[in-house]
């Protein structure tokens, strides 16, 4: 009983490191690079990067098909991509909060 209890502290120990690590990294600009442009947030790209950073973002999906279509979309929108492959959307809060009408997040 001891040892699971111990097992279930460094579990999520691990999780809670690695959520702080991923915020730290948005928070820094680090997790995927613009060319030219290592800023991030609204407004970071011109229209014309879109397709470059949505293939940076969708390259290590399945989906790739659908990635890039609501990718580009949002990128148009928000003129913003936000860094890595996955999550690090609170960098770029347009992007972040635009849902579907299910209340689902749009954005990939």
């Amino acid at each position: 009983m001891a040892m699971a209890k111990f097992f279930a502290a460094l579990f999520l120990a691990f999780l809670a490191i690695s959520m702080l690590q991923t915020m730290v990294m948005a928070n820094h600009g680090h997790g995927g690079q613009h060319k030219g442009n290592n800023a991030y947030g609204p407004g970071s790209l011109k229209s014309s990067q879109c397709p470059s950073q949505c293939t940076r973002r969708c390259s290590q999906t399945q989906y790739h098909k659908p990635c890039m279509f609501f990718c580009q979309k949002c990128c148009k929108k928000c003129l913003c991509v936000p860094p890595g492959f996955y999550g690090n959307k609170a960098v770029c809060p347009c992007y972040n909060n635009w849902k579907t009408q299910q209340g689902g997040p749009k954005c990939p």
